[in-house]
């Protein structure tokens, strides 16, 4: 298997690569593990909580965390680990992470439509989302980290424009 993680970070001047490493209404975090070359179990999920898009990242960026840039891939199917879609960056929730005895650091959120998605195709800015979709995106997040005891502060939303600076800055 390629090593995912090093796939191009663009399709072309407007689309960038995400590689699905969660999909869509799974109760299990998973994660591409570069030493071993597969996708391992990060962490389950709250009972009941299961992700509402496929979750990814940009290959060849590197963000704060040092992981690559985080994705949610906003479309009506669920897919699989490892599956290499075409997308266009639609916006970006900016976050900030505290977890106990670390320094506060950025992590945010990168949201994309692939290409084949016929239902969300036309979402062009993330800010198009009602109010009440981006708060339980929010709540989504926070659900996640809540058995980590980390504390994420939202900053903003942001659009397509600030989601493709912010992958060029982070690009490898």
């Amino acid at each position: 298997m390629a090593n995912p993680l090093k796939l191009p970070t663009w399709a072309d001047e407007k689309r960038v690569y995400a590689v699905v490493e969660t999909p869509r209404g799974s109760r299990a975090k998973l994660e591409f593990d570069p030493k071993l070359k597969v996708f391992t179990l990060s962490k389950p999920l709250l009972a009941g909580l299961t992700y509402p898009y496929d979750w990814g990242f940009i290959p060849s960026t590197r963000a704060d965390d040092g992981d690559p840039l985080d994705a949610l891939i906003i479309h009506d199917a669920a897919t699989y680990p490892g599956l290499l879609l075409a997308c266009t960056p639609i916006g970006v929730l900016e976050v900030i992470q505290r977890e106990k005895g670390k320094k506060p650091m950025r992590n945010d959120r990168l949201f994309v439509v692939p290409d084949c998605s016929p239902f969300e195709g036309d979402i062009t800015d993330i800010r198009h989302l009602s109010e009440r979709a981006r708060g339980e995106l929010e709540k989504f997040f926070e659900a996640t980290d809540a058995l980590q005891k980390k504390e994420l502060e939202f900053r903003g939303w942001k659009g397509a424009d600030d989601a493709k600076r912010m992958i060029k800055s982070l690009s490898l």
